[in-house]
């Protein structure tokens, strides 16, 4: 029988999709009221992959990464993934240019793989509570990420990997830095 032993914390991380102009410094200070200091931005991406989302995000659709400094257990992605839609619809009612001015779709990443949360239900997703599911969108394989046959299209291309390497990297130190302050 094998032991049981609790997850390693994980490195938490939002994607934000938007097209409007100047609202990613609302996002960020609003989701770090409740998830802490951000400790790694990505550029904005085209979001030109899918055009899903136009209707509701408006066009050109632009996708940026937030990474944050605490490190969570990965259960606690459902209710984050609970906090940042009750968040879209804040941000609805506030800027009502486009129904949804911006999809927050939080994930975590720990040394083997990317995990994203989603509150839609397919055969590669798991149940993880409070009607959210989670998937693994990438895993690390021989010094790169590598795509799943349902890994979305974006993330398949591979323009977001030089970010999720540095947030791996940033995450590896602070395993580093936890497991030397736990030896003394």
């Amino acid at each position: 029988m094998g032991a049981i032993h609790r997850p390693q914390p994980v490195k938490l991380f939002i994607g934000v999709l938007s097209s409007v102009a100047g609202i990613l410094p609302e996002v960020e200070c609003r989701l770090t009221a409740f998830l802490g200091h951000v400790d790694l931005r990505s550029e904005a991406f085209p979001f030109e992959s899918t055009h899903y989302y136009d209707n509701e995000v408006g066009s050109p659709i632009r996708r940026n990464f937030l990474g944050f400094s605490d490190l969570i257990g990965p259960d606690q992605v459902a209710a984050i993934k609970v906090k940042t839609n009750e968040l879209e619809a804040q941000l609805a009612e506030e800027f009502s240019q486009v129904q949804r001015p911006a999809n927050l779709d939080p994930g975590y990443l720990e040394q083997s793989k990317i995990v994203l949360a989603s509150t839609k239900n397919f055969y590669h997703r798991l149940y993880l509570s409070e009607g959210i599911y989670a998937e693994v969108t990438l895993h690390f394989e021989g010094g790169d990420w590598k795509a799943l046959p349902w890994t979305f299209p974006d993330f398949r291309s591979g323009l977001y990997n030089v970010f999720f390497t540095e947030l791996r990297n940033i995450y590896r130190d602070q395993l580093k830095s936890e497991a030397k302050t736990l030896k003394h």
